[in-house]
């Protein structure tokens, strides 16, 4: 699984064991990144449909959502690896841009991205097997890259896994029947359903994934984009345009929106508590859905904020901020439905059905109170 702020990798026991507390057959992951939580629905015997608006996030869905492991041929799957791992490197638009230019790869590895990127769309471009070796092109590549994880930037020095020779290795997959929908969730949150259980993980600042994550924006679309900054970012992430998800004063209309259309017995939305939009607010959305509890879990930061902000020479400017905060699950609809949802996790409780806020692990704004 590639590297990705937001992933929710320490919620997904959580989520996983509230998607089968609930009994759903059809679950819903609206933003889901890198489908890691989709995923979860899917092994736990859920119908997913995995909705999100960037490229990369759709390949993923593709092959962890929507692909019935049933349905691959193995044989086939793990020759078109064997001979895509095989291919010598050939310099191109990735070793140029992303080694040269920058230095998010060692320019070996990234002469290896170009010639098998280049092989996936010649050889399989009609294969149903395509999503599956590009996503295994993408993990291989973000297994020896030379950042923190976000593409907003790299390290000043190589990483020691960006000297590791690039390798691909199958995508673990998933039995069952699936859906990968490439969508903005404002324009289709309210024609995807019905669900049994929707679970929701909108962005939390201003920061676009597409340009967090743009070199597998560019590997997925291979289109040799003209490019800008330091980080050479796709010149199209120039545009002004953004999602009302990633602007302050339109996130709390465009999330409250879509809790209201989303077509599902159980809603779960999960945010922090250094966000945009308080615990309070979040009660209020989800209160159009019958009753809501809210559980938090104390979390550590993006590394991010422990190493701080540095000039371009390298050189420190400030100190780290805080580096904890709250994961907050908000889970509505029927009173009885949530309460046994949630009944696993009562120490958990930041504010029970029909309670009030206490605080959990650290402060949360606006709630009040002690344990």
């Amino acid at each position: 699984m590639i590297k990705y702020l937001g992933s929710k990798r320490r919620l997904v026991p959580v989520l996983r064991a509230m998607v089968e507390r609930s009994g759903a057959r059809r679950a819903l992951d609206l933003f889901t990144g890198t489908t890691r939580v989709a995923q979860a629905f899917k092994a736990a015997g859920a119908e997913v449909t995995a909705v999100d608006r960037t490229r990369c996030a759709e390949v993923l869905a593709q092959t962890y959502v929507a692909t019935d492991a049933g349905t691959v041929d193995r044989t086939a799957l793990e020759r078109a690896l064997a001979e895509l791992d095989a291919l010598q490197g050939v310099p191109g638009y990735v070793t140029d841009t992303f080694c040269v230019r920058s230095r998010f790869f060692q320019p070996h590895n990234g002469a290896r991205i170009d010639a098998i990127r280049q092989a996936i769309d010649e050889r399989y471009r009609d294969d149903p097997l395509h999503p599956v070796l590009l996503t295994s092109l993408i993990e291989a590549a973000d297994r020896v890259d030379s950042t923190t994880g976000l593409q907003m930037a790299y390290v000043k020095a190589w990483a020691p896994r960006s000297f590791a020779r690039m390798t691909l290795r199958p995508p673990v997959l998933l039995a069952g029947p699936g859906h990968a929908v490439r969508a903005d969730a404002c324009a289709v949150a309210g024609d995807l359903g019905p669900f049994d259980f929707a679970y929701l993980d909108p962005p939390y600042n201003q920061h676009r994934y597409e340009s967090n994550y743009h070199i597998w924006e560019t590997l997925v679309a291979w289109d040799a984009p003209e490019h800008y900054g330091v980080a050479c970012k796709r010149v199209d992430l120039r545009d002004p345009e953004r999602s009302p998800f990633n602007r302050r004063a339109t996130f709390a209309g465009a999330l409250a929106s879509v809790v209201k259309q989303v077509q599902a017995r159980v809603l779960v939305l999960s945010y922090n508590d250094e966000a945009w939009v308080g615990p309070d607010e979040l009660v209020d959305m989800c209160a159009v859905r019958g009753d809501v509890a809210v559980l938090g879990f104390p979390s550590d930061r993006y590394v991010g904020a422990r190493i701080g902000v540095h000039d371009p020479r390298g050189r420190r400017v400030g100190t780290p901020g805080r580096l904890r905060n709250v994961e907050l699950l908000v889970v509505a609809g029927d009173r009885a439905e949530v309460r046994r949802v949630v009944a696993p996790w009562r120490d958990q409780l930041v504010r029970p059905v029909s309670g009030s806020f206490r605080s959990v692990g650290t402060a949360v704004p606006g709630t009040g109170g002690a344990p």
